[in-house]
């Protein structure tokens, strides 16, 4: 065989169906990975969840006529005082409950007060705007998330990222739309302005609430943030609830069914505030926030059976684009800069890690970065030759 030929040889092979296709599943494989999968499902989870809750306060709204959110939040925030705030009091160490009152208690008590704040506002706004206005201005929490991420955390995005959240929010414009071809635009319109005013105060106090835990699962520990959020949100609603909602609590005609509903609720939240740190901790909580806009697609799809809604086919396109907006997002990893992971699952011994020191943990810049690896890497390079020198001295 002559050399041209021999030359010629590996290009035509590259040029094969056979190479094409086998290069094809390999781009697939780097992009639908088994994290990306598992993500995908935990995230969806979620939105499942959060479905749980849209049904049972819609049941209790309209059947029962029960307006309770704070009532609702207390029984949840006081399952997580139960759980999570107990394992704390038996921790020992610096992980105690006592060391963190001392050191965090203020910062835990802002953080408490925000998320409560944030559950109360959102439900407080069906009573002024639409269904469909909640739905469009509750995805303010993804840009002010971005920023507060790049801003505190210290996370660079690339263009993809942003061409994804623009995919995922034209999904959400989708569902505005079916919401109003199939007549679903229900609410008051009395009071609109006060209604967006609050969906988008909700949305900032979501936003800074997540990025908080965000920071909290991956430095310290998952039990610590709920520990300390149910202790707190369990006193904040309490207050709120005797200065706000007591004479609706004392009308309510307990049955079988309302405390049925409100378990259900109950159950659906506890459930939703334990998964969701681990969910951040594999991904973040941008992440999270997107993969939980098909929540309101799910309450509408068991709206179609539960609340004889009309079906319309923008429900599905809006799904099927969430959807890929949220996996572009997840194809490229966000860098965060001042993250640290914890050194176990729980991450009680990360002494280091502290609320005040955010903006100086991790790398400074790229070249900070690349001069500790030399570093490093000269290090272990002396210790070997170190460990060849005493071997032959040794020998001989």
């Amino acid at each position: 065989m002559s050399p041209q030929r021999r030359h010629k040889m590996p290009q035509e092979q590259l040029d094969t169906l056979c190479y094409k296709i086998r290069e094809g599943l390999h781009k697939c494989r780097d992009i639908f990975t088994w994290q990306l999968f598992k993500t995908f499902l935990m995230g969806q989870g979620l939105s499942a969840l959060i479905c749980g809750t849209a049904v049972t306060s819609q049941y209790l709204a309209s059947v029962y006529c029960l307006n309770t959110p704070m009532l609702q939040s207390l029984i949840n925030y006081n399952l997580l005082g139960i759980t999570y705030t107990v394992a704390l009091i038996f921790r020992r160490g610096d992980g105690n409950i006592l060391q963190i009152l001392k050191t965090k208690w203020w910062k835990y008590l802002l953080l408490g007060l925000i998320d409560v704040e944030a559950n109360y506002t959102v439900v407080k706004a069906y009573q002024y705007t639409t269904l469909t206005s909640i739905q469009l201005l509750d995805c303010f929490i993804i840009p002010v998330l971005m920023i507060l991420s790049w801003f505190f955390l210290k996370t660079h995005y690339r263009i993809v990222h942003y061409v994804a959240v623009c995919i995922c929010l034209a999904g959400v414009g989708a569902m505005v739309g079916a919401d109003i071809l199939a007549g679903q635009d229900q609410g008051s319109s009395s009071g609109i302005l006060i209604g967006d005013g609050l969906v988008l105060f909700s949305a900032t106090l979501y936003a800074i609430s997540n990025v908080s835990q965000e920071y909290t699962v991956k430095n310290l520990s998952r039990v610590e943030f709920l520990g300390m959020v149910g202790l707190f949100g369990s006193i904040i609603s309490a207050i709120q609830l005797g200065i706000l909602e007591h004479n609706e609590v004392s009308k309510i005609q307990w049955t079988w069914g309302i405390a049925l509903l409100f378990a259900g609720y109950a159950l659906c939240m506890y459930s939703f505030y334990s998964f969701m740190p681990v969910v951040i901790k594999m991904s973040s909580a941008t992440a999270v926030n997107l993969s939980l806009l098909t929540g309101d697609l799910f309450s509408l799809f068991c709206g179609l059976f539960l609340f004889r809604y009309t079906f319309s086919g923008l429900y599905i396109v809006s799904l099927v684009v969430i959807l890929i907006g949220f996996i572009m997002f997840n194809t490229v990893p966000t860098l965060n800069r001042a993250l640290a992971p914890a050194s176990d699952e729980e991450g009680y011994d990360n002494h280091a890690a502290d609320f005040d020191n955010d903006s100086t943990q991790g790398c400074v810049d790229e070249k900070t970065c690349a001069q500790a690896e030399r570093d490093q890497i000269k290090s272990q390079v002396n210790e070997r030759q170190s460990a060849c020198v005493v071997i032959n001295s040794v020998k001989m």
